[in-house]
C-alpha cells in the first residue's frame, strides 16, 4: 500500500462527519474502496514496454538456441544464421581468410553466412569432372535459395517458441504468453518486409573486407553487369561462392603433407613486427596442420616498448607451445613480458629447454635497436653471442643431451654453431633462405611473417607474409621436409606453398651430411650443397 500525505487522511477521518450532516445523508464509502483508490496500479505505457522486452529478448534467445540451418552449398559445408541488429545487412565468413559485409537492406535481422568447410569428397568430384564448374553456378544458387527458405521457417519457429517460452516464465499466465509470442511473430513479419523493402542487390558492388579478405577483393569477381532483381544478386552471390571454391580447390591440391604420430611439425615464424593479422595466421597453421610447436626468431615487436606489450596477448591462444628469442627490436621488457605468459618458452643464454620431444636452445641478439641504427661493432657482437651459444651446444652435447633445435635472429650469429647441432634457424632479413653450412649444419632463415609489419607500405612492392612448416623424425629428431608458405603482401592476393627435401632425404641420396667434431671438438668438413 502507497504511503498517503497526512493531510489526505486527515480529510478522510472528517468525511463521515460531513457526509452525516443534517439533509445530506449519505452511506460511508467503505474503508476497502479507499485503499484500493490509493494502490498505485501500474501504467499502461510500462506495461507495454515490460512486453516488447520480454519478446525482444525472447525472441533474441531463440534465435540464438535453434535459428541456424547447415546447407551444403556447393562442395562447401556453411552455416546461415539470422541475428538481431541495428543496422541489418548480410555477413559471409570464409575461415580461414577472414569475412566480408555486404550493406544488402536495412532491418534489424542481419543474415549471418559461415564457410566451415570444403568437403572432401564434393571437392575431389569437380577435380576429377572439371566440366562440372559450368553448372556450379546454377548449383550454388539453388541451394542458397533452399537454405535461405529453410532458414526463414526455422527463425519463424525459434522466435515464436523462445518469446512464448520466456512470457510463460515472466507472467506466468498462458494468454500472456501467447501474447507475446504472436508480437514476436509479427515483430518478425515486419523485419521481412523491411528488409525486403530496402534489399539492394547492387550492394555486392561496394562489399567490406576484413581479415585476410581485405587484401583480396577479387574473390567478389566482375559484378559491373548486375541490376535490381533478386535472382541476379542471388547469382553474383554465386558467384562470390563459386571464386572461393576455386581457391580452396587450389590449395586443396598443393603438395601435403600427411602427418603421422611419428612426424613431429615445427612452425617457424619470425619478424612479425606488430602485424596483428599475423596471429590470425599463425593460429589457422596451427589447426590445420596439426603444429606441435611455434618458434619464432624474433622481431615480434617494432619498438619493444611496454605500450605494445599488449600485442602479445594472442599468444596465448594459437593453440601450441611458443618458443621464441629476442630480436633487435625486441627488448628486455619484452622478453619479461613473454616470460609471464602461460605456454611460452623464451630461450636466452644457450640455456636448453625439450618441449613437445624436440631439445631447442638459443640466445636473444645482443642488439637493441628499434631505429634501424648500424652500431659499431654490431657484426662483432652477433658472433660473439653465436659463439657463446656453440660453446653451450658443446656442453650439452658433452653431457649427453645434444639439441635438436638451435634458434638465434640473426644469420650471422648462426653461422657461428656451424657443426655443433643440426639445424639452426634464424630470421632478420625479411626472406626466406637455406643452406648447409660447412660443417654440416643446416641453415634455415625465416622471411616476415608479418609482411616486415607497417614498413611494407614504404617500398613500390609490398614485402610477402612468409612462414614454414618443419617436420621432424619423432625418433630421429632430424628435419625430413619442410612446406614454404608465402601469401601475397599488402594489396596482392598470390598464394603459394612449396615442398622441400634434404638432398638426403631426395631420391638416390647417400648418406645424410650432419654435424660431426673430431676428439678435440673441432668441427670437420663434410660435403653438402645448399637446399633449393
Amino acid at each position: 500500500m502507497a504511503r498517503v500525505p497526512s493531510a489526505v487522511l486527515n480529510t478522510l477521518h472528517r468525511l463521515p462527519r460531513v457526509l452525516r450532516a443534517p439533509g445530506r445523508r449519505r452511506r460511508s464509502p467503505r474503508p476497502a474502496t479507499v485503499t484500493l483508490a490509493l494502490t498505485p496500479q501500474p501504467r499502461p505505457w510500462t506495461r507495454a514496454a515490460g512486453l516488447v522486452a520480454v519478446v525482444v529478448l525472447g525472441a533474441w534467445l531463440g534465435l540464438l538456441v535453434v535459428g541456424n540451418v547447415r546447407v551444403p552449398v556447393g562442395p562447401m559445408d556453411t552455416t546461415m544464421t539470422l541475428r538481431p541488429s541495428v543496422t541489418g545487412g548480410t555477413k559471409i565468413n570464409i575461415s580461414p581468410l577472414g569475412d566480408l559485409q555486404l550493406a544488402s537492406h536495412t532491418a534489424p535481422v542481419r543474415l549471418d553466412v559461415n564457410v566451415d568447410q570444403l568437403d572432401p569428397e564434393r571437392s575431389q568430384a569437380l577435380v576429377d569432372h572439371p566440366e562440372r564448374l559450368s553448372g556450379l553456378q546454377d548449383e550454388v544458387t539453388e541451394d542458397i535459395t533452399r537454405g535461405t527458405a529453410d532458414l526463414a521457417v526455422r527463425s519463424c519457429v525459434a522466435v515464436v517458441t523462445g518469446a512464448t517460452a520466456l512470457g510463460l516464465l515472466v507472467y506466468r499466465r498462458p494468454r500472456r504468453a501467447l501474447a507475446a509470442g504472436g508480437l514476436a511473430l509479427g515483430l518478425l513479419a515486419a523485419s521481412g518486409g523491411t528488409a525486403y523493402s530496402t534489399w539492394n542487390p547492387d550492394s555486392v558492388l561496394e562489399p567490406k573486407f576484413s581479415g585476410l579478405l581485405s587484401s583480396a577483393p577479387s574473390l567478389v569477381g566482375d559484378a559491373r553487369s548486375i541490376v535490381t532483381e533478386f535472382d541476379v544478386y542471388q547469382k553474383e552471390l554465386a558467384r562470390l561462392v563459386t571464386n572461393v571454391t576455386k581457391l580452396y580447390d587450389a590449395t586443396s591440391t598443393l603438395p601435403a603433407y600427411q602427418p603421422d604420430p611419428t612426424t613431429l611439425r615445427v612452425l617457424h615464424v619470425s619478424d612479425i613486427h606488430l602485424n596483428p593479422a599475423s596471429w590470425k595466421i599463425i593460429a589457422s597453421l596451427v589447426e590445420q596442420y596439426r603444429v606441435d610447436v611455434i618458434v619464432d626468431s624474433g622481431d615480434t615487436m617494432d619498438h619493444g616498448t611496454a605500450a605494445e606489450n599488449g600485442f602479445l596477448d594472442s599468444v596465448e591462444d594459437l593453440g601450441a607451445p611458443y618458443v621464441w628469442v629476442r630480436g633487435n627490436h625486441d627488448s628486455l621488457v619484452t622478453q619479461r613480458y613473454l616470460e609471464g605468459l602461460k605456454n611460452v618458452h623464451v630461450l636466452d643464454d644457450g640455456r636448453a629447454k625439450t618441449i613437445a620431444g624436440l631439445r631447442f636452445a638459443g640466445i636473444g641478439d645482443p642488439q637493441f635497436t628499434p631505429d634501424r641504427s648500424n652500431r659499431t661493432g654490431a657484426e662483432q657482437s652477433q658472433e660473439l653471442a653465436g659463439a657463446r651459444l656453440a660453446s653451450a651446444l658443446r656442453d650439452q652435447r658433452t653431457a649427453g643431451t645434444p639439441v635438436d633445435v638451435a634458434v638465434v635472429h640473426e644469420p650471422s650469429a648462426a653461422r657461428e654453431v656451424d657443426g655443433t647441432v643440426p639445424l639452426v634457424l634464424a630470421g632478420h632479413i625479411h626472406h626466406e633462405q637455406t643452406e648447409v653450412m660447412r660443417y654440416g649444419t643446416r641453415l634455415r632463415v625465416e622471411g616476415s611473417t608479418g609482411g616486415s609489419g607497417l614498413r611494407a607500405i614504404e617500398g613500390k612492392y609490398p614485402d610477402p607474409i612468409e612462414t614454414s612448416i618443419l617436420y621432424f623424425d619423432r625418433d630421429t629428431r632430424r628435419l625430413q621436409a619442410w612446406d614454404s608458405i608465402e601469401l601475397g603482401g599488402l594489396g596482392l592476393t598470390t598464394a603459394e606453398v612449396s615442398r622441400h627435401l634434404p638432398e638426403e632425404n631426395q631420391p638416390g641420396a647417400g648418406t645424410s651430411p650432419s654435424p660431426s667434431s673430431d676428439a678435440s671438438g673441432t668441427p670437420s668438413a663434410t660435403a653438402s650443397t645448399p637446399s633449393p
